[in-house]
């Protein structure tokens, strides 16, 4: 029996959509820093340009999957970085004090819910919704979202090396 927990860390989002690529730049990020500082073996690092079906394949076997995006939906301070957690069928857990749901990606909905179909769900799913700035074509993150790439890339390796240690659902992630 393999004891060890199988975690998918996935950047969703396109980096030729300005801050839609702030996924793309964690993942990046710790990818860079796991030279020095390694994941854990049965961490895997991936991301997503926006295809459903991909998604569903890069966690479907995970026991934790954890999930950056970015949230333009709703009008908010960008930067701000919303923590959602998702229960074993794929239902938000409720948030609280929350006045908008930042996690609103079509894409991802589509997934959870293709992977509820298919009983393809992470043991676990959160995701990390960053409110964005600028979503005009182009390379780049706008200075916002730069500023603070490190930082959430800090807090997603923490939750990754916790594994899956309970947490409290939909906790607003301050910088």
């Amino acid at each position: 029996m393999d004891l060890r927990t199988r975690i998918a860390l996935i950047g969703l989002g396109s980096d030729s959509r300005r801050d839609d690529g702030v996924g793309r730049a964690v993942v990046d990020a710790l990818r860079e820093r796991a030279v020095e500082r390694p994941l854990p073996p049965e961490v895997g690092l991936e991301t997503c340009n926006g295809h459903p079906a991909r998604l569903v394949g890069l966690w479907h076997d995970a026991d934790l999957a954890v999930v950056v995006t970015c949230a333009h939906a709703y009008p908010g301070e960008p930067g701000r970085v919303v923590r959602r957690e998702f229960d074993a069928q794929g239902v938000a857990l409720p948030l609280r004090g929350e006045p908008h749901d930042p996690v609103d990606d079509p894409v991802l909905a589509e997934a959870v819910e293709l992977s509820r179909m298919l009983g393809r769900l992470p043991g676990r799913l959160v995701v990390y919704a960053v409110q964005g700035a600028d979503s005009s074509l182009g390379a780049g993150l706008s200075p916002t979202l730069a500023d603070m790439v490190e930082s959430l890339a800090d807090h997603v390796r923490r939750e990754a090396v916790r594994g899956c240690a309970p947490s409290v659902p939909g906790r607003p992630f301050r910088r």
